[in-house]
């Protein structure tokens, strides 16, 4: 296997930009380099520092990224990669980073060296499911015996697991949840008649039993999402590079928006009676870039500004661009407080026929500090939106809606 310097060096000859565009971040970028082999000696710690972020430096990949990819490498392509669930951030970034096409280059010029890893998201365990571990001690307290059992269920699992890793490694993600779900069953099969066997009175064993089984399958019917999630909406940071009106549609501005990409997005937005192009015009703003283009009078638009509606109407109110932090660059990712949704990977594409922006919509707001979040409709709960430098504002306006 080559070296992780000769994987950078390859990686840097299909893209030299990855090396920095000027003197300061080409210094900064080195700095990084060298201390990404120290990054993997605490994958939590890491975890946590790569939530924030989509690259290491700035908002774009320099070879930073690549270096810590290869370093973290041999842990997450191994079998034990199943535990990086724990890690959602570090699983989100690996799979960012393996995905860049100068890091696919260097694969094909390094064959064998850091092979992508292939893993379905879809598949990961939830850190919801890490709940049986605590009733396995409760049921180990009543009775010797399940110790014991407990003991042939580990070594039973033990080598379901290295006989699946064996016969499968690039599909090591999915045999691991195959074999923590087969010691689940396991475990309660064993649990079953452990508890009778230690437990005399038999009034005392059927309240255990009626207690302990409603407590197993009620929780598990509430982890699966029941419907679209916010995180499922990928919003960038972008900024405004022209704007002019559309050539056939009097209410419609044609803008072409930097949102960090190679080439720019071409968006059409009704905002004509609200704004002047040059209010629009070198604004940097929120755009939601997962949408499925759309036609507009012969127009194709990639991408939806996010604006904040006044709570009397767009006609009465007014309609003000929800603005992220100063200082903010294209192509920043944005995201929604709270555990469930800052580490989410946002779907490539929404599939309009789940309606997954028209479902999440409704609840976006602007709090009373202008501060634009999103409110969960069943539990109430207020996630705010933002980057990693802090939150998006409405310009002005408070309990506006969000679209």
């Amino acid at each position: 296997m080559s070296s992780v310097a000769e994987f950078v060096a390859a990686a840097e000859r299909a893209d030299p930009t990855l090396t920095g565009s000027n003197d300061k971040d080409k210094a900064e970028i080195t700095k990084l380099v060298y201390q990404t082999e120290g990054y993997v000696n605490d994958l939590s710690a890491l975890n946590e520092k790569l939530t924030p972020l989509t690259y290491l430096y700035s908002n774009y990949p320099s070879s930073a990224d690549v270096s810590l990819y290869a370093h973290l490498h041999p842990t997450l392509i191994s079998a034990s990669s199943t535990q990086h669930p724990q890690q959602p951030s570090l699983l989100r970034y690996f799979l960012q980073i393996q995905s860049l096409e100068p890091v696919q280059s260097a694969q094909k010029s390094l064959p064998n060296s850091f092979p992508s890893l292939d893993i379905d998201l879809s598949s990961l365990p939830t850190p919801e499911r890490k709940a049986p571990p605590p009733k396995v001690k409760k049921d180990k307290k009543p009775a010797a015996a399940a110790d014991a059992s407990a003991g042939g269920v580990t070594e039973t699992v033990t080598g379901a697991v290295s006989a699946a890793v064996g016969a499968a490694t690039s599909a090591a993600t999915t045999v691991a949840e195959t074999a923590v779900s087969a010691a689940t069953s396991v475990k309660e099969a064993v649990v079953g008649p452990s508890t009778p066997a230690a437990v005399p009175e038999g009034k005392k064993k059927e309240k255990k039993e009626k207690k302990e089984k409603p407590a197993k399958n009620q929780p598990a019917a509430k982890e699966e999402p029941t419907g679209p999630l916010p995180s499922m909406i990928d919003m960038r940071v972008g900024r405004v590079l022209d704007v002019k009106r559309h050539p056939d549609a009097d209410s419609l501005y044609v803008e072409t928006i930097d949102v960090g990409e190679e080439e720019p997005r071409t968006v059409c937005s009704g905002l004509v009676k609200y704004m002047s192009e040059d209010q629009i015009r070198g604004a940097t703003i929120v755009v939601i870039c997962n949408l499925k283009p759309v036609t507009m009078r012969g127009v194709k638009s990639f991408a939806m500004l996010l604006c904040a509606s006044s709570k009397e109407g767009k006609e009465e109110g007014g309609v003000e661009f929800v603005l992220p932090p100063d200082g903010s660059q294209p192509g920043e990712r944005i995201y929604f407080e709270g555990e469930k949704y800052e580490n989410a990977t946002p779907e490539a594409q929404l599939n309009p026929k789940k309606k997954v922006f028209e479902t999440i919509q409704p609840g976006f707001i602007t709090l009373d500090t202008r501060e634009a979040a999103w409110i969960d409709p069943e539990t109430k709960t207020v996630h705010k939106i933002r980057t990693k430098d802090g939150h998006l504002k409405a310009q002005s306006m408070i309990g506006a809606s969000l679209s």
